[in-house]
């Protein structure tokens, strides 16, 4: 017997085959410009992954804050109200006290130390350490090494004493400063340059490229080259959208971003070169490079904040970052 063709199976049909045919859409938002290392990041994967993968995924980019703000865009991305974030990695500690390990002061030596911790076992597992929340770690993206900005010479950490630093919301970063008898405010970036400017606090904590496009060297005479912390971005995505497409189209969406990330990067490390002889030409600050001497008393005097955050770090990933450093210490 003849199966029975009508009208709605057919129409039935059409749908279904169309409703296959639409593409993914991945909604990439971040808070900063497209010119930025981030914002030419998220541009270069819509491009290759529109390229790669025609007609089967199409990416939208929200720059500038323009779909969801610092405020707001973990808990969108949570609610799959957005796909692809980039945020900050001190914008995790209500989700995992882990990734706190990136704010230690002075554990890294350098952005390569930081490179090689990120590609090891321990680096890695972080991306997938809020995975019971709905996130989903899928690659680093570099802002740069931090450097230390004042009205005052900061050459020991005794100099600092009194002093009120401008930090991002995070514990350890409070505690680092609390080390060297400093107080801290926690002022969005879009307001640190007035905060400086009018004296609400009188340092901060940047990349070069951090305190060159915001304008912070013309109000803040000293810059010390301390490289004592690492200021990155983790590229996430809801878990359940990540893990719920089909496996040929993430395992090339993930191979664009190793691309992405490379270029990221390299950008980045670029930037903060060419920012940094930027600020050393305007003349507006003097540039203050510390001796191996005077660093490690830097670093003498804040390693108590490893102990102290080390039980909800965990001393094995204290251990792996430390490791990464070229250089013996005693």
């Amino acid at each position: 017997m003849k199966p029975i063709i009508t009208l709605a199976g057919v129409l039935l049909a059409l749908a279904s085959a169309c409703a296959q045919a639409e593409p993914i859409v991945i909604k990439f938002s971040h808070v900063v410009a497209d010119d930025t290392p981030k914002g030419k990041g998220a541009l270069m994967f819509k491009r290759l992954a529109e390229e790669r993968l025609p007609g089967q995924v199409r990416v939208e980019v929200y720059p500038n804050s323009t779909l969801f703000g610092d405020a707001t865009e973990l808990e969108a991305l949570r609610n799959d109200e957005v796909q692809l974030l980039a945020p900050s990695l001190a914008k995790f500690e209500q989700y995992t006290k882990q990734l706190q390990v990136f704010d230690l002061p002075f554990l890294f030596d350098d952005i390569e130390a930081v490179n090689r911790f990120q590609k090891r076992t321990k680096g890695k597992q972080l991306l997938r350490s809020m995975e019971d929340k709905n996130i989903t770690g899928l690659a680093y993206w570099h802002n740069g090494m931090k450097q230390l900005s004042a009205t005052r010479m900061l050459r020991l950490p005794s100099d600092a004493s009194g002093l009120s630093f401008r930090i991002q919301p995070s514990a350890v970063l409070e505690a680092q400063f609390g080390a060297v008898g400093a107080s801290t405010q926690k002022i969005a970036f879009a307001d640190v340059y007035d905060a400086l400017r009018t004296g609400t606090v009188q340092g901060a904590e940047n990349p070069w490229s951090n305190i060159y496009s915001k304008k912070m060297h013309t109000v803040q005479p000293y810059i010390i080259e301390t490289d004592h912390g690492v200021l990155d971005y983790m590229v996430v995505s809801n878990t359940r959208f990540w893990m719920g497409m089909p496996h040929k189209i993430r395992f090339e969406l993930e191979a664009i971003l190793d691309e992405v990330s490379f270029m990221v990067n390299r950008e980045a490390e670029e930037l903060n070169s060419a920012d940094r002889e930027r600020i050393r030409q305007a003349g507006t600050s003097e540039i203050v490079a510390l001796t191996p001497e005077e660093r490690e008393r830097w670093r003498e005097a804040m390693r108590p904040v490893w102990q102290q955050f080390e039980p909800v770090i965990g001393a094995d990933i204290i251990k792996a970052a430390e490791t990464v450093n070229r250089k013996q210490r005693n």
